[in-house]
């Protein structure tokens, strides 16, 4: 019965302490945006080489001549 007494008291500054942390991490932005890092994977990024086409003009043509 002893062992309750200063089990109690430890527990509920433990409690305390976590809702103090996420009342902190909550005003300092920590949960405001779920989706932004979870959806930049399927986001292109903006390459120069990726808006050049992969076949020229001219290799074009040239299959074009062959058929």
């Amino acid at each position: 019965m002893d062992v309750i007494y200063g089990l109690i008291p430890m527990m509920l500054i433990i409690g305390f302490l976590g809702v103090v942390v996420f009342i902190w991490m909550a005003k300092s932005g920590q949960f405001d945006d779920f989706d932004g890092a979870a959806n930049s994977i399927f986001m292109d990024d903006e390459f120069e080489e990726d808006k050049r086409p992969l076949v020229s003009k001219e290799e074009v043509d040239k299959v074009d001549v062959q058929k």
